[in-house]
């Protein structure tokens, strides 16, 4: 079994080796310490280094990604599932562990530097882009499913948990499996699906889309209509990790991350006095309003390096959440329609949405942003931000996407009962 200190130490301390890398080669700086993170990611989780999960234990799992250890302990002594399924159990639990506490942390940090009272006046922007974002995916959800019903068991709870999963991502996603009775096979493939041609959109997004899009939308400017040289308050690139480790930085950055934890803390608090299915959304708005004010505050504002020391978190998660995508499960032949649904969602809203941004002149930046909120969810926004070097749209993106949360799961169990009827 892989011991649980040596993969946290890997996750921790990888990225760290790709800031260094991209420091000292030009042309990792062009490609980027998140993007390496995100492919370095895909490529170890995919080779046979991280245990998979057999379909007999995922099936136990419905929906979830790990089991307590008592739990799945009494299900291999009973011979229900292996000695693998036993160890991807334990990893996926850290993997787990990792992704819950690091975006939390991530999220304050990387606002604590920003100047809230500039950046919100670009939430109109946003808004719209919002709209052609939702115009977009109904655009090609209501044809898709009439396409794929009579090819697809459960076409109607596919089509709400495809809604689900392009407003407000993988928890949208769970609610409304939950919500509708979804069987566990649907269920496990649609994600797989969703992840693995999510990883290939975002690789996109994160890469050549802002080159391609900046050809015919308008590039991204500030309210004054200036272009963008994106830097942080002290003057140095956002990716500039210098001087984070001199004795001056590491006290004021432990400051910075004290207060981030208790943020964290204060804001878990909060999301216990609402439902269940009701606390991502209100632990995602309560860091970000939290992260938001304190930036405000002139003795956190000024703090160096906050904004970098959040982005190590962001490659943190970027490293594990791409190590848990399974590229294998697309061929899958007997659920090619099923895979082909998925991709008309991805990408058929895609191309429809920036077709959408040309008409409207919404910028590149505004479209690219808005696409990963509502497709990955809040917490990759600062990931998207990162490699675009544009942190501007993280306070527009993390809107529009717990925007995507609060009304996803109502919009995406409204259609699929609507659609049942047809």
């Amino acid at each position: 079994m892989i011991p649980g200190i040596v993969l946290v130490v890997f996750y921790l301390g990888l990225p760290i080796l790709l800031i260094y890398l991209t420091h000292i080669s030009r042309f990792l700086s062009k490609i980027g310490a998140v993007v390496l993170a995100y492919i370095i990611g895909l490529v170890l989780g995919n080779i046979g280094i991280f245990p998979r999960q057999s379909l007999a234990f995922k099936e136990i799992l419905a929906g979830k990604t790990n089991l307590p250890y008592e739990q799945v302990n009494a299900l291999f002594q009973q011979g229900a599932i292996t000695e693998n399924d036993l160890i991807a159990n334990h990893v996926a639990s850290i993997q787990d562990v990792t992704m819950t506490i690091v975006i939390p942390l991530a999220i304050p940090l990387l606002l604590f530097s920003l100047d809230i009272k500039r950046w919100l006046k670009l939430a109109k922007r946003a808004l719209l882009s919002l709209v052609l974002a939702m115009v977009s995916l109904l655009a090609v959800i209501f044809p898709g499913y009439f396409f794929f019903k009579d090819e697809l068991v459960e076409a109607w709870k596919v089509t709400g948990m495809l809604i689900g999963i392009y407003t407000g991502g993988t928890p949208n996603l769970a609610a409304i499996s939950t919500a509708l009775d979804v069987s566990p096979n649907i269920f496990i493939l649609t994600h797989t699906y969703d992840m693995m041609l999510g990883a290939i959109c975002l690789t996109f997004l994160m890469t050549g889309a802002q080159k391609v899009f900046n050809w015919f939308l308008p590039a991204f400017h500030d309210t004054n209509g200036q272009a963008i040289a994106i830097q942080t308050p002290e003057g140095e690139s956002m990716d500039n990790y210098l001087g984070m480790l001199s004795r001056k930085g590491i006290v004021q950055l432990l400051k910075a991350f004290a207060l981030s934890v208790g943020i964290f803390v204060v804001s878990g608090g909060i999301s216990l006095l609402v439902p269940k299915s009701a606390q991502m959304v209100v632990v995602i708005l309560s860091i970000t309003t939290l992260g938001l004010f304190c930036s405000t505050l002139k003795a956190v504002n000024r703090i160096e390096k906050t904004f970098q020391l959040g982005m190590y978190f962001i490659i943190v998660f970027s490293l594990v959440v791409a190590s848990m995508g399974d590229l294998s499960s697309m061929f899958q032949i007997d659920f090619l329609h099923l895979f082909l649904f998925v991709a008309l969602a991805v990408f058929g809203s895609m191309i429809i949405h920036v077709f959408l941004s040309w008409i409207f002149r919404v910028d590149s930046d505004t479209t690219i942003i808005t696409i990963a909120a509502l497709t990955f969810s809040p917490p990759f926004v600062p990931v998207v931000a990162g490699a675009l070097k544009n942190k501007d749209i993280i306070i527009s993106g993390l809107t529009v996407g717990i925007l995507g949360y609060a009304f996803g799961n109502y919009v995406g169990v409204a259609i699929a009962f609507f659609l049942k009827g047809f």
